[in-house]
């Protein structure tokens, strides 16, 4: 029998590859956030766990990783976790988003290459880029996998989508991938949150954590200017045959109500953008007071302009009454710097929903047609 039980032993213990489990680790230190919920970060002796929820799959988790200095010789093996040593220090980042923190973070000289240039609009990263001091590894979806190995990072930084498939040979390469989840986040301040967790990665987290706390601070300040009132926003514009808004749950639709204003899709369930006919619509907002919606062109557009695009657009009552105001993604930093900097977009809704307020900055993103 005692045989048998050593037979036993041995063989859970080369089932599980002589790693540690989660489950035996010393207990930790968890580390407490205010508005995410899809993150959770524990901190042991030597070295910090991250579990990212996965936000498609209810009490799944998406991925997990142990952050471990590279001061530190031992490194601890957890079943299944991506082991990361801190701090990074030549990561390749496939979206405009994260360039724009590391620049916050002040730690730019960290990305040692990027994936889909043309959407990248920060003016460093595209003069980097020409003098041959950034890599770029091409279209995020399918870069160039050689590139990539040539510059060795120490880690890559993608956004993960729902039934996505995985990344490709990118999983092939033993490099750790840092799944950039926060856009799933159900709260603006939720997403924003995430900078503390960035932070750790960088080696920069008591300026993340000093950041984070700013933004907060003033998005609540913001909040608590802006009074309720009854004036309905309609966002965005129609993309073919498909005009997308913000669901109920949605940051963007959070906002607007932060900002004082009702979105028409308030009671709707979704936490992201809900695809609707033209017709639809209409039904729904065609009597918005406030029209809001983001564009991209080499100019500011024009009343007629947006007619020409359909000419649907002068049944609604915004567009009669011109209360239209137009975000040129060309033209500003929107994409780069509202999801960890939600404070700036706020104060530009509460502008333009309580122009009688004093004291707020100006409009930073949208202008009235």
């Amino acid at each position: 029998m005692k045989y048998v039980q050593l037979l036993l032993l041995t063989v859970l213990v080369l089932s599980c590859g002589g790693r540690q489990s989660a489950s035996s680790q010393a207990e930790g230190d968890t580390v407490s956030f205010k508005y995410a919920t899809q993150l959770s970060v524990v901190r042991y002796e030597g070295y910090t766990v991250a579990t990212l929820k996965n936000p498609w799959k209810e009490g799944m988790v998406l991925h997990q990783y142990v952050l471990v200095p590279k001061s530190q010789k031992e490194v601890p093996m957890i079943h299944g976790a991506t082991i990361i040593r801190t701090p990074l220090s030549h990561s390749m980042v496939f979206s405009t988003v994260h360039c724009a923190m590391l620049m916050d973070f002040e730690k730019q000289d960290c990305i040692s290459g990027v994936a889909d240039l043309k959407y990248i609009k920060i003016p460093w990263i595209q003069q980097q880029v020409q003098q041959g001091k950034i890599s770029d590894v091409g279209d995020g979806l399918s870069p160039v996998v050689e590139k990539i190995i040539d510059q060795r990072p120490d880690a890559l930084f993608l956004s993960p989508f729902e039934n996505s498939g995985g990344y490709g040979k990118l999983e092939d390469i033993d490099i750790p991938i840092v799944e950039c989840a926060e856009y799933m986040e159900s709260s603006p301040l939720g997403r924003a949150e995430w900078l503390r967790f960035y932070g750790m990665l960088f080696g920069c987290e008591q300026k993340a954590d000093s950041l984070f706390e700013a933004i907060d601070k003033h998005y609540n300040a913001l909040k608590a200017l802006a009074k309720n009132n009854t004036q309905q926003v309609l966002l965005d514009k129609i993309t073919g045959s498909v005009w997308y808004v913000p669901g109920g749950k949605s940051t963007i639709g959070q906002m607007i109500q932060d900002a004082g204003g009702h979105n028409p899709w308030a009671s709707d369930v979704h936490s992201g953008s809900v695809s609707l006919p033209f017709e639809s619509v209409l039904e729904k907002a065609g009597e918005a007071d406030i029209w809001l919606f983001r564009y991209s062109s080499d100019h500011d557009i024009t009343y007629d302009e947006l007619l020409s695009e359909h000419h649907g657009y002068n049944q609604f009552k915004a567009f009669r009454n011109q209360q239209v105001y137009g975000c040129n993604v060309e033209l500003n930093l929107f994409y780069e710097e509202t999801p960890f900097h939600p404070d700036w977009l706020l104060n530009d809704f509460i502008r333009i929903l309580h122009p009688e307020l004093d004291g707020l900055a100006p409009l930073r993103y949208y202008k009235k047609l």
